[in-house]
Order: structure tokens, then sequence, then C-alpha cells
């Protein structure tokens, strides 16, 4: 077989296989309960509406030419419009002009890093943070460095010392993050604006887990407090990714950024270098769902995955061994598990698979540095509560193992 590799570009170095895409192959055995993949449950999609609009476009003369047709790569107008209504709700006045549709968000996430990052800039984001911003970003040959925050020990004078090189950007998931499902209160999202501001740093906020809000009250987006503060949104230096993949469905892969003008203009000449135009049938099937159904439908959602995260955190509760931490998350998919030092969640989750018969996504893949390699992330958007205590249970069983031979060890 031929050797490719002398002739591939340097930052092809820097891709790495994603362990969730990987672990997401087990969801095949059925005899594996699986926390891995944060994905959302198929039983939730609007199948019926979906299939009915594109009956409805396809079957009209006029709609079906449009939808059909190459078009602009700036998105479907009425979509556009539509998607500024909604950031109007969530207290961002902004115009379509304010707006890109993207192949969902993370080729949002691939463009911010392309218009960003030369090799060899620095970039913020939260330690542990997404995986797949890591992936996307890491293409682009950056230097990761700790985001400023709760927890982070690193000073203000730390990232302006001199012959500190001056952060590109920084990336946050303020909403139930991914992989922590922790959210970052008011108070702390204005002090991030504050350093932010100190910085002169770009933030790039993820806000895929907008809609799963199970407890406590909506907090305003950064990107509204950073237009608030500067007059405006062409005025502030905050770009919001949204998606539609979590409050409807993932496969139409209809996602959106939210920035000033002369941002959107620069991501538009990338979609037209990358893809032209995100499918124009895809975008006015999401627009006849989402106009008209995305409030029930994430209410829906929202119900059924809180009693599922209920059922996560009362099975720990239940089964996990002192010596074991979790997150308790108000929202999103996840829930964040740190093990005594020690113990590897990536051996420990060789063990599960081939003992109990139950998938995780070991912690480090969510650190730049692939660190802190005693975590674990867990998902319960995909079991039902019967289920995700059965697994709990397994995982805690192979955990008590592990701690017990560890301390004989020692």
């Amino acid at each position: 077989m031929s050797d490719w590799s002398e002739h591939y570009a340097t930052r092809v170095s820097h891709m790495q296989a994603s362990e969730i895409r990987e672990l997401l192959k087990l969801l095949d055995q059925p005899d594996i309960i699986s926390f891995a993949g944060g994905i959302p449950d198929p039983a939730l999609f609007p199948r019926e509406e979906i299939a009915q609009a594109y009956q409805r476009i396809l079957g009209d003369p006029q709609l079906s030419a449009v939808a059909l047709q190459y078009s602009i790569s700036e998105g479907y107008l009425p979509l556009r419009e539509w998607l500024a209504g909604y950031m109007g709700r969530l207290g961002v006045a902004c115009t379509p002009e304010n707006i890109l549709i993207t192949n969902g968000s993370q080729q949002a996430l691939d463009f911010v890093g392309k218009l960003f990052i030369s090799p060899g800039d620095s970039m913020l984001v939260a330690w542990p943070t997404y995986l797949g911003a890591l992936q996307a970003f890491s293409s682009y040959e950056p230097r990761f460095d700790v985001l400023p925050g709760e927890n982070s020990n690193r000073t203000l004078e730390s990232y302006t010392s001199q012959g500190a090189a001056k952060p590109k950007f920084g990336y946050v998931m303020p909403e139930f993050q991914n992989p922590t499902g922790t959210s970052l209160s008011l108070a702390e999202r204005e002090r991030l604006l504050d350093t932010a501001a100190e910085l002169d740093l770009p933030l790039v906020e993820d806000s895929a887990y907008e809609k799963l809000r199970y407890d406590g009250e909506r907090v305003p987006s950064l990107l509204a407090l950073a237009a608030q503060r500067a007059g405006g949104i062409d005025h502030c230096k905050v770009l919001y990714c949204g998606t539609f993949s979590k409050s409807i469905v993932p496969a139409l892969r209809i996602g959106w950024i939210v920035a000033a003008k002369p941002v959107i203009q620069k991501l538009v000449l990338m979609k037209q270098a990358s893809d032209l135009h995100v499918s124009t049938l895809n975008q006015m099937v999401m627009h006849e769902v989402a106009s008209a159904r995305i409030e029930d439908l994430a209410a829906n959602m929202r119900r059924v995955y809180r009693a599922r995260r209920d059922a996560m955190l009362a099975a720990l509760d239940r089964h996990m061994p002192k010596g074991i931490h979790f997150t308790r998350p108000e929202g999103g998919m996840f829930v964040w598990v740190t093990l005594p030092e020690g113990i590897d969640g990536a051996e420990l989750l060789k063990r599960c698979i081939e003992e109990g018969r139950v998938a995780f996504v070991p912690g480090a893949a969510f650190f730049a540095d692939r660190s802190c390699r005693n975590t674990i992330r867990l998902s319960f958007s995909l079991s039902e509560p019967a289920k995700i205590d059965e697994g709990i249970k397994r995982l805690a069983s192979i955990l008590k193992l592990e701690m017990a031979e560890m301390t004989h060890a020692a």
C-alpha cells in the first residue's frame, strides 16, 4: 500500500479520531448499556411533521424550484428572519444580516477556527471542554490555554505579562457544558465579559443545549449581556453558535452563527468556499417545523430528559462508593464523574465493557493536554430510568473492585 504520510499538510498531525464517534459503534450491541454518546433520543423526533413539510414543499412547483436549486450562502432568508426573532426573544436584538446558517454548529466551530487561528496562536478553552471543539480548532494548529473562570487559577496578569502571546479568542459553553453539565451563573458570565474586555478577547459562545433547562431560571446569554454593554450586537465581540440538533432533530444539520455583520461577512466567504450553502430543502423544512413546534417539542424533550437526569443522579447517590464525586446539572445531557486518583477512566472503560457491558466516555478526551485521567462523562439522554439504574449499578460494582484492588496493591 502506498505511503501518503509525507504528502499531507502539517495540520493533519493534529487530527485525532473522536473517542465518542468510536464508542457510538457500541450502540449496535444490544447488551451494552451506553452512557457514551450525548445524542438525542430518536423517539422524540417529530417524524410526521418533518415528512409533511417535505411533502408540502416538494409537492408545490414554486417551492420545490427554490428548495432544489442553488441558493445564497448566508442561508434561507425566511429561516434567518425567524431566527432573528428567536434571538430577540432571548434578549439579542439582531437582523438576518447578523446570521449565517451552517451545516450544524460543528461547521460553525470549524469556521471560527479558520477565521481566527493561525499556526501557533494561543486560544483559551475551559478545562475540560467539548471534544468536538478541540477537534475543530486543532486542525488550525493553535496552542490551547485555560479560559479564565472559577476552575482556573490563572490571573489576568498571566495573560498580559511580558512575553505572553495574546490569546486570539476564548471558547465557552455557558449552558450545561459538555462534558461537565455545569453552567455559568450570571455573576460568572459578567466576570468573564470583564476579563475578555481587559484582554480585548473575542468570545465564542456555544449554546447547543440552551433549550434543555430542567431546573432554575434562565440566565442571559453572553451575547445578550455583551450587546447590552456595547450598545448593540455590531459593537460587541461575542459570537453565538446555535443548533436545532438538540431541540428538534440532528440529521437535517442546521446550525447558525450570530455575530457582528463584519464577522458574518467574512464567514460567508468561508461558506462559499466550503460548500456553497446548507441544503435549501432542509432549511425550508426546518423553518416550517421550528416556527410551528419548537417550544412544545423542546418542552417534551425537557420532560423526558429531566426524568432521566433525576434517575441517573438518584442511581449515583444510591450505588456509588465513597470517594466518587459527580456534578448535578440543571439541564443538558451529561453528568461528570471524578474518580479517586490512580483510577484511569480509559482503563476502567475497557473493564466495564468486558465485565459489565456498560459504556461511557473517558474524561481525558475533553482536556487539551489529555490530563485528569481519573474522570469520566456519563450521558443520560438515551436510556430509560430502569436501564440507567442498572447501568450505574454495574459501573459502581466494577469501580468498587478497582478501588479495592488499588487499596490492596498499596
